[in-house]
């Protein structure tokens, strides 16, 4: 029997079909680029908002984010449905979910507001930190995950 803090991540089944399934290499692919771009975005806002220069680039950065954003939640989905039977929301990545959705909520907020310009540049830097703070979070909710399935993995059965 589990006690509270050492339920398994994933069942046998499901952890059979992780380790099978395509779409757990694209997540592995996908998670460390979305960073990189992460990095490089936040150095580019950080930098206009500090000297005022570098808005263009800046933008471009934050839009691919947000496109390598949709990319991974789109790709994680299909990897929770092979694993996990369910899109979204299973319970092994609720709130990792919960809280994706709020990080896309806020990178779709600052897509909308930079298309029908409802706020400043600075202000749009000021979004584009919040959404970004927020995904910190989220990777760091997932990292935990990670580390806890190869916690798992270590474990006899």
């Amino acid at each position: 029997m589990n006690t509270p803090g050492t339920h398994q991540l994933y069942t046998p089944d499901q952890l059979a079909r992780r380790d099978s399934t395509y779409w757990t290499t694209v997540q592995g692919v996908l998670a460390p680029l979305q960073f990189a771009v992460f990095l490089v975005s936040l150095a580019l806002v950080v930098r206009y908002l500090a000297t005022g220069e570098g808005y263009a680039i800046a933008t471009v950065s934050i839009v691919l984010k947000t496109l390598v954003l949709y990319l991974i939640m789109i790709t994680g989905a299909i990897w929770e449905k092979v694993v996990f039977g369910q899109y979204l929301l299973a319970p092994a990545f609720f709130w990792e979910d919960v809280v994706s959705f709020l990080v896309i909520a806020l990178h779709t907020a600052y897509l909308v507001a930079l298309s029908t310009g409802w706020l400043t540049p600075a202000q749009l830097m000021l979004l584009t930190l919040a959404a970004y703070l927020v995904y910190v979070i989220n990777a760091g909710q997932f990292l935990l995950k990670l580390r806890r399935a190869r916690l798992q993995m270590q474990v006899p059965a």
